[in-house]
């Protein structure tokens, strides 16, 4: 019978393997210091930040967060956060601004296997689908139309305090 290997922790690399794997296109770069991840699903742009790093293990993380930020051209509509975030579970979608920043968390803490991470990953793209739809019927509702409201995507995270990150 085949080991299961438990990981506690993870390194950027192996995350962008496992989501090229997965299918997905991703470039690794830098932000504050820290590797970030940038891939997209289904024509939306994503990233994948890290969180808490291990002391003593280079490039190895506790946790990690997929984060889509699309700039708001416009008015949103309204209660578009209060009901993403009072329907979904493992999710939580909020307004910075000119930014809806939907966003995801990934724990380690205390061993996950590999196929957790790709259930983690599946779970995100759907999230991704869901809050496009969620995008649509909202602006449908509020104004009778059928399109979403008119969001650009965003390669920049709105400024975030640092005991938000």
């Amino acid at each position: 019978m085949a080991q299961i290997e438990i990981l506690e922790t993870v390194a950027p690399d192996k995350v962008s393997d496992f989501l090229k794997a997965a299918g997905y296109r991703v470039t690794q770069t830098e932000q504050n210091g820290l590797p970030l991840l940038m891939s997209a699903s289904q024509g939306i742009g994503f990233q994948v930040r890290f969180g808490n790093p291990t002391e003593g293990k280079d490039e190895a993380f506790r946790d990690l967060t997929f984060a889509c930020v699309l700039r708001v051209e416009g008015a949103l509509p309204e209660g578009v956060v209060n009901s993403w975030n009072a329907a979904r579970r493992f999710s939580r979608l909020s307004q910075q601004g000119a930014f809806l920043v939907l966003e995801m968390d990934v724990l380690l803490l205390g061993g996950v296997t590999e196929s957790h991470l790709h259930a983690c990953a599946t779970v995100w793209d759907r999230l991704l689908q869901d809050f496009l739809l969620h995008l649509r019927q909202s602006a449908a509702a509020n104004t009778n139309v059928s399109d979403a409201p008119e969001a650009d995507q965003t390669t920049e995270a709105p400024a975030q305090n640092e005991a938000a990150e």
